[in-house]
């Protein structure tokens, strides 16, 4: 099994590595591996009860509607989290993601609003305004890492600085304004679902085309699996791939457990450093440019409020900030977990500021966990 030390990790066959463990100590040790899973059910659950007993039966925390807003609300989270897992794994941080969702939002929004005014179809015109946006991404990332690997500059300065300048940047391209005057159609990228599904007398499931309905029947129409959700799962599997499967994904295990050991091992560090936080800032931009097409609006802030929310999914899921463990399914539970959270606490009418002192209590939280982890793990390394 394998097992780490403040980010180490390191191999080892005995079936029971820590036979002489308190049975506290061993609670820990499971516990650290599986509580967010614990967490998000027991939150379920409290939902499912609490939900119609605080509406008086009239509102149910499990429907159709509401997982699917569950699910349209992690987007933006979770795409920010899975590149920042990457990085993190990989001992660093940034700290421009948002900005850098927010600055790809309005290009892809001004590339999609050109295109299309001279005379591109609206399909190609989507296409530029991803293809813009993804490469305002990779600029932003190609900046950062050049400067943390090559420089040697501490992560956490380059990154900071580097969102005052995109910031700056998304600011001055959109007028300090949103950026509006898209076509009609782009709403439909970003809005329409895979199936539609029509509740009662007269409905029923519909695929692909949306059904052209009015009055009831559209209140009772809910969308499934909109096509920004299955454009994030389809970017979540690829980032499992990436990382679990590949050697790009041992490199990074490898440079966050200890980049001088990685060094000697023949690990290009400072190309693989670059490529971690061009591939951040590129999912940053994917979840700007979905945002455009979502809003049918470029907007230069719409990323700002979503950095720390990103980096406590990646915290919830496991991922540790000393570098060299966590995983992709682990952010993608942490970003379930607040979103539920959220959806849960607004449901039950809970003012605002608690979703903030909730959410930063589980991050507290996890991470005393894993530091729990870790001083157990160490005291059986050192014995």
């Amino acid at each position: 099994m394998v097992e780490r030390v403040s980010g180490a990790a390191t191999t080892t066959t005995d079936a029971d590595p820590y036979p002489a463990a308190t049975p506290l100590q061993r609670l820990v040790l499971t516990l650290s591996r599986v509580w967010a899973w614990v967490f998000l059910g027991l939150m379920v659950t409290f939902f499912i009860v609490a939900v119609p007993i605080a509406s008086g039966g009239s509102v149910n925390f499990v429907t159709l509607r509401n997982s699917q807003n569950i699910l349209v609300a992690i987007i933006p989270i979770l795409l920010l989290g899975l590149g920042q897992t990457f990085v993190i794994i990989g001992a660093g941080i940034d700290l421009s993601v948002g900005w850098v969702m927010s600055f790809a939002s309005v290009i892809s929004a001004l590339a999609i609003r050109g295109s299309f005014n001279a005379g591109a179809p609206l399909f190609l015109s989507v296409v530029i305004g991803f293809l813009a946006a993804l490469a305002t991404g990779c600029t932003v990332g190609l900046f950062n890492g050049l400067i943390i690997a090559k420089l040697k500059v501490p992560a956490f300065i380059v990154t900071l600085g580097s969102s005052f300048i995109v910031r700056g940047m998304a600011l001055l391209m959109s007028e300090n304004t949103t950026v509006i005057g898209l076509p009609k159609g782009v709403r439909n990228y970003g809005n329409d679902a895979l199936a539609y599904y029509i509740r009662g007398e007269g409905g029923g499931l519909h695929f692909i085309n949306k059904p052209e309905v009015t009055g009831a029947l559209l209140r009772r129409m809910d969308a499934i699996l909109p096509y920004p959700v299955m454009v994030t799962a389809v970017v979540v599997a690829l980032a499992i791939f990436l990382l679990h499967r590949t050697q790009f994904g041992r490199h990074t295990y490898a440079i966050g457990g200890s980049p001088e050991a990685a060094m000697r091992t023949g690990i290009p560090v400072a190309r693989h450093t670059v490529l971690l936080y061009v591939l951040c800032s590129s999912t940053a931009a994917i979840a700007g440019f979905l945002s455009t097409l979502r809003f049918t609006a470029g907007s230069a802030v719409i990323g700002d409020p979503l950095l720390l929310a990103s980096i406590a999914a990646v915290i919830i899921g496991g991922v540790s900030l000393f570098g060299g463990a966590g995983t992709v399914i682990g952010t993608v539970i942490g970003a379930l977990i607040i979103a539920v959270l959220t959806t849960g606490l607004v449901m039950l009418n809970v003012p605002a500021f608690w979703q903030f002192i909730v959410v930063g209590a589980v991050v507290i939280v996890a991470v005393l966990i894993d530091q729990s982890r870790d001083l157990i793990v160490s005291r059986y390394r050192t014995e």
